[in-house]
């Protein structure tokens, strides 16, 4: 593996920053400090410079610092002992900037996997409680970290989707059929849709085992835990769905079926996990899954993701801390973030590690040391 983590980060007008610097250790990271200082806002910093995004406000001006025109958020890296500066850029009114070494960016999609992340937080709920949606966002941001050929198949089915929905929306305002258009958009969908349905079920089926190593080893329980892919091309190739449901379509005007509709069933004990397990296990759970993802990003790249853990310990007792924190502090793993509201409690969790650890007290936006 090539040695990659970022070195220093620098915000200016950055949600609750005005301007901020922080340099890092290539192992263990702290930021300390109470509610709403921006310990997360330090992470979701971080965040945009692998993945081009917030993993919490899909605007990206929402992002900018109250009163203020645009925010820059510039991170160093060292990548095998050589530099890689990534920089990004949102300003109002103004199409969002994306550098790496000064260069900008045609498409942010070739930007995504070079620096690659895997965040754990409390919005991981969603995945649980939430739509399916939530859960095919996970699979697409997962797999499009090391697999730039599904980021592309899932771009170009989703163009392909929409414009299938407006064909279907002018049936239906006009009554009039274009067969040859909607034949040559439903070849293209097939097609696109395939590629998605072949990576996703390729990762699932590797992604299973490694969360449930993951999952007894933190919880040491024995409940039993899985994933199951669900889609509805397991059961008809796509020209078959489509077709079978191509009057309801016209009827409602939009797409009814295909990879767009498809879902991760969580469960334990044969049960869906939403109803069936405590919000420990629940925790547990998604813990396990996420660092499943890393796991399964590592072995499938030529770095070490950086991996992002932000309040994650609240609720947890003591041995279950412990484990994450024996997993987390190997040599499988790069450089990590924790974030957490209980200085004492930190350091009582890295108090016996042998990994170099670095610890920032966080107030009001501003950096302690």
């Amino acid at each position: 593996f090539s040695v990659m983590f970022l070195r220093r980060l620098s915000l200016f007008n950055f949600k609750n920053y005005g301007q901020a610097d922080f340099e890092f250790c290539d192992k263990i990271n702290c930021l300390v400090g109470g509610n709403g200082v921006g310990k997360t806002n330090v992470l979701d910093a971080i965040h945009y410079l692998s993945l081009c995004k917030s993993c919490i406000n899909p605007s990206d001006t929402q992002n900018i610092r109250y009163q203020t025109e645009g925010f820059v958020v510039q991170g160093e890296y060292l990548r095998d002992n050589q530099q890689e500066v990534v920089s990004c850029g949102v300003k109002v009114h103004q199409k969002k900037t994306f550098k790496r070494n000064a260069k900008e960016y045609e498409r942010l999609a070739d930007h995504v996997g070079l620096f690659p992340l895997v965040m754990v937080s409390p919005l991981d709920s969603g995945l649980i409680i939430d739509g399916s949606e939530q859960r095919r966002r996970f699979m697409n941001e997962v797999i499009s970290q090391y697999d730039h050929a599904y980021l592309y198949a899932v771009m170009q089915y989703n163009r392909v989707l929409m414009q299938r929905n407006a064909l279907l929306k002018q049936f239906a305002e006009t009554n009039l059929a274009e067969p040859l258009v909607l034949d040559v958009l439903d070849d293209q969908l097939a097609s696109w849709g395939q590629a998605v349905f072949e990576a996703r079920t390729a990762f699932c089926e590797a992604l299973v085992p490694l969360f449930q190593t993951f999952y007894r080893y933190i919880s040491d329980e024995q409940e039993s835990v899985t994933l199951t892919y669900k889609s509805p091309l397991q059961q008809e190739t796509f020209p078959q769905l489509l077709q079978r449901h191509f009057e309801k379509d016209r009827f409602l005007a939009y797409t009814s079926t295909g990879v767009h509709r498809d879902d991760l069933l969580l469960e334990m004990n044969g049960q869906p996990i939403r109803r069936s397990a405590s919000q420990g296990q629940q925790k547990t759970f998604l813990v396990a899954l996420k660092l499943a993802n890393y796991e399964f990003i590592r072995r499938n790249g030529t770095v070490k993701p950086i991996l992002l853990l932000d309040d994650v310990f609240d609720k947890f007792d003591a041995r279950r801390v412990k484990r994450i924190m024996e997993l987390v502090a190997a040599e499988d793993f790069g450089q990590v973030f924790i974030t957490d509201t209980d200085e004492d409690r930190i350091r009582n969790i890295v108090g016996g590690l042998t990994c170099p650890v670095e610890l920032k007290i966080l107030t009001a936006g501003v950096s302690e040391g």
